[in-house]
């Protein structure tokens, strides 16, 4: 090998040694935040945690102050005690991409140096397949609350939850009487949970059809993120691939976590952030 081609070889060598290095993951985080807020819907919000029908916001993996969830919140005032009590949440029950603006202005009014967001869900949980959000739509909605935090908030650090697998939540609980009947009851993510138990084709590819919206958003969360630059980082999917089970949902509508899914959201989410 030639002089040359030896320095080139260690140059790409070393060069990839860095990019290892500094990836999303390995990256250092830098000093724990003294202030967070939470962007996203109902289930950053805690609906259904712990009471019928309402938010539990204490209850939320991001910033509730339940000892038992242990959130994110928590797990960071273990290491850094000065955000005691600068926990926000500005998420929204019912809340689509197209809100993550909105939000995004009240946690940069907030002056937080750390922000967690997970939206989506209610863009492909909807009434019926046609009304589900396009995926260029729901980019162009990241990137505008993104761009919204970015603006305000140059410094602070941004972690882009993906959202759950909603066909797995179609899979654990439509052998469950008590779950179909929510659903049907109260008309629970029909996109994807009208007639669970219909082996028909058509049902078959329209579920799939669904989650593929869930997978194609979530490749905008990651390349939004991406875009963003070193302040913000996706979970590599850790929630999305998470094998939630029957028992970590609300067993009043068999949709939203339910404390013990919060603590497991919590669980899986931390780590694959920025994990102080």
């Amino acid at each position: 090998m030639t002089l040359v081609r030896r320095t080139l070889a260690a140059l790409a060598g070393a060069t990839a040694l860095v990019l290892l290095l500094t990836s999303p993951a390995t990256a250092d985080p830098g000093p724990p935040p003294t202030s967070m807020a939470s962007l996203g819907d109902s289930i950053t919000r805690g609906f259904n945690a712990c009471g019928w029908y309402v938010d539990c916001t204490n209850r939320s993996f991001s910033t509730g102050g339940d000892s038992a969830v242990n959130s994110h919140y928590l797990r960071i005032r273990g290491v850094n005690s000065a955000i005691n009590g600068r926990n926000h949440n500005a998420a929204s029950t019912g809340a689509k991409s197209a809100d993550l603006y909105g939000q995004a202005g009240t946690a940069v009014s907030q002056g937080v140096d750390y922000v967690t967001v997970l939206i989506g869900a209610n863009d492909a949980c909807t009434s019926s397949e046609s009304t589900m959000t396009s995926v260029a739509t729901f980019r162009a909605n990241i990137d505008s609350g993104l761009n919204r935090l970015k603006a305000g908030l140059p410094n602070a650090r941004v972690y882009v939850i993906s959202i759950p697998d909603v066909h797995r939540l179609w899979s654990v609980g439509k052998d469950s009487g008590s779950a179909r009947t929510a659903w049907s009851l109260f008309s629970i993510c029909q996109s994807i949970l009208a007639s669970p138990t219909s082996t028909a084709q058509a049902d078959v590819d329209r579920r799939n059809r669904v989650r593929q919206r869930v997978v194609d958003f979530n490749g905008q969360l990651a390349a939004a993120c991406a875009a963003y630059g070193s302040n913000c980082r996706y979970d590599g999917n850790a929630v999305f691939g998470y094998p939630f089970t029957l028992n970590q949902l609300s067993s009043w509508d068999y949709f939203h976590p339910n404390a013990t899914g919060q603590q497991v959201l919590a669980t899986v989410s931390y780590p694959a952030g920025f994990a102080w």
